[in-house]
């Protein structure tokens, strides 16, 4: 859209309209592309290879093999937590010693990002996704053959090395290949099978490890990357799509350059010298009548996007790597954007909430064996992982209802806004999501410490665990994706090594702090120092009030968060 329709728009409604800023509805005379009731958002183009134009059954495909690697890099480095004992076995090692393999391979793996986004930027995401998938097929096969614990640490950074993508490249791959009114389910459908993953890996490894012991697990990973690889090769066509910012559409016009409709490859005449910007894309039509939105005929639609829904890949997006013309200036600027995001106020909220809510399931993992495996309990590998189940669970009901609970209070919001949908309106369906995980968290933290039966902790704490980590990320992260799409995979860089550090620092101490203190400090309690009482086992704002604490940010961004775009509105970051 360009910067005069942008103009005539916010004149008509009275609305600023700042990156992030959709609008879902024909105002007066302008109107858009859409799909069923729907104003397409971002618009696509009239190519049909365009990612956005593809049939249903090409973004099937892409998706599936997307999910795929994010749930077989996911699936090795947090299904150590049931094995801990048989590893403390083999390399004669302590349970913080074996604890650190976890804590390792989190650490690296949020790091790793700034070796794959770039990639996944300057060359797509394709050879990112093989790439990384045979960086960890060989993680894999070296930890089922480690024979010293420096040799299984070696295997475990090298996962880390491999597992990047999983955090970080798919939501890039959704907001590629599906329009806005849809990225809330598929955002939480990602998260649900990441974290999915870390509950699925546990379940079976303490199974494998119990049965026919714990190499085996890491044969049977080494099988599943396998199989995603080959998904990947056969079924992820290039989803990277360079679409025209205003500024690249008025520059290109003023030069008479051959541009082609929303960057794809293939070459278009050159406008005429009385064309204006929004010819380019086909982004917008304008005309005398006053149609609403339902009012659009398919006949009309079809004139604006012929390829819509009926879109196949080309040869060139089956190609190993896609060309760059300035493929070390993108890779600079990649490494780059990502601590700039971090002075973006919606990125360090989306951060923050993400980094905790995520604590506390890692919370669970890490003292699962340690509490179940003691008595009373004195259950064996298989059992613990067993737990996970409920986890598991958790994760579909939050699946089932957090992307459509989104989408619905955000499209609510939109019509009342006359059409005008603003990213904000998606953070009050957090809500029922963090109560569930303050009632988690309080079950599990006061459960261990007073040895509750197992079902209480597990079918109740365990399964708010599950839906919140299902949840209230997906919806965070959804929200800073919308506000700054051009840069989504650096954002989630952003975000990841803001989690993966803390997930690595909390390894790193937890098992000492419950030896000392118990399970509750760590999990759920609020203790802090006075100038009148001082001790050494008082601890600041621990995790759950943590989680709550930077949620509640929410009602802050609600109502301000608008003001923050205002901010960042000129960034080179909506240009990229």
């Amino acid at each position: 859209m360009a910067r005069q329709e942008l103009h005539a728009i916010e004149q008509e409604l009275g609305v600023e309209i700042l990156p992030g800023t959709e609008v879902m509805a024909d105002v007066g005379s302008h109107h858009f592309v859409k799909g069923a009731s729907h104003v397409l958002v971002p618009q696509p183009s009239t190519d049909k290879h365009d990612p956005l134009n593809w049939s249903p059954m090409w973004k099937a495909f892409a998706i599936a093999a997307s999910t795929s690697v994010s749930f077989t890099q996911g699936f090795g480095p947090l299904a150590l937590a049931p094995m801990f004992p048989d590893l403390e076995e083999a390399f004669d090692a302590e349970l913080a010693d074996v604890v650190r393999f976890t804590g390792i391979a989190i650490l690296v793996l949020g790091f790793s990002n700034f070796i794959w986004v770039p990639i996944s930027t300057s060359f797509g995401r394709r050879p990112a996704y093989i790439a990384s998938q045979l960086v960890c097929i060989g993680s894999s096969i070296w930890r089922a053959r480690a024979q010293t614990y420096s040799s299984f640490m070696g295997a475990s950074v090298l996962n880390g090395i491999g597992a990047g993508p999983a955090e970080t490249i798919q939501p890039a791959v959704i907001a590629d290949i599906f329009f806005l009114h849809d990225r809330g389910f598929w955002n939480t459908l990602y998260w649900v099978f990441y974290m999915g993953s870390l509950m699925v890996g546990p379940i079976i490894s303490g199974s494998m490890s119990l049965h026919v012991g714990w190499r085996n697990f890491w044969w049977f990973n080494t099988a599943l990357l396998l199989a995603s690889f080959l998904m990947v090769v056969f079924m992820f066509p290039e989803t990277k799509w360079h679409r025209l910012h205003p500024d690249e559409v008025l520059k290109n016009l003023a030069e008479g350059k051959s541009v082609s409709p929303a960057g794809s490859q293939e070459k278009v005449p050159p406008p005429a010298s009385d064309a204006k910007p929004t010819d380019m894309g086909g982004e917008i039509e304008q005309s005398r009548t006053q149609t609403t939105l339902n009012q659009l005929s398919h006949q009309a639609t079809a004139e604006r996007d012929p390829w819509l829904g009926k879109g196949t890949p080309s040869k060139q997006q089956w190609k190993l790597y896609q060309a760059n013309a300035h493929p070390f200036k993108t890779i600079l600027y990649d490494l780059w954007i990502p601590w700039k995001l971090f002075a973006f106020p919606i990125v360090e909220f989306s951060a923050f909430v993400v980094s905790w809510s995520c604590s506390s399931f890692l919370t669970i993992n890490l003292t699962q064996s340690q509490n179940f495996a003691a008595p009373p309990y004195l259950l064996d590998s298989e059992k613990i992982g067993f737990m996970n189940f409920a986890i598991l669970i958790g994760a579909a009901i939050g699946l089932a209802t957090a992307g459509p609970l989104s989408d619905w209070v955000a499209a609510r919001a939109t019509r009342k806004n006359r059409g005008i949908r603003e990213p904000e309106m998606r953070l009050p369906a957090m809500i029922p999501y963090v109560l569930l995980m303050i009632l988690g968290n309080f079950v599990v933290a006061f459960g261990y410490e007073q040895k509750w039966p197992w079902e209480a902790i597990v079918i109740i704490g365990y399964t708010c665990a599950g839906i919140q980590v299902a949840a209230i990320p997906a919806m965070v992260t959804t929200y800073a994706v919308d506000s700054y799409k051009p840069v989504a995979g650096s954002l989630m860089v952003a975000i990841t090594v803001n989690k993966n550090v803390w997930g690595y620092g909390f390894s790193e101490f937890i098992i000492e702090w419950v030896i000392e203190d118990g399970f509750v400090p760590p999990i759920s309690e609020y203790q802090f120092q006075t100038v009148h009482r001082v001790s050494t086992n008082d601890k600041l704002v621990t995790n759950m009030c943590l989680i709550t604490l930077w949620c509640s940010f929410g009602i802050l961004f609600y109502y301000f968060g608008k003001t923050f775009r205002r901010w960042s509105k000129n960034s080179s970051v909506h240009r990229l």
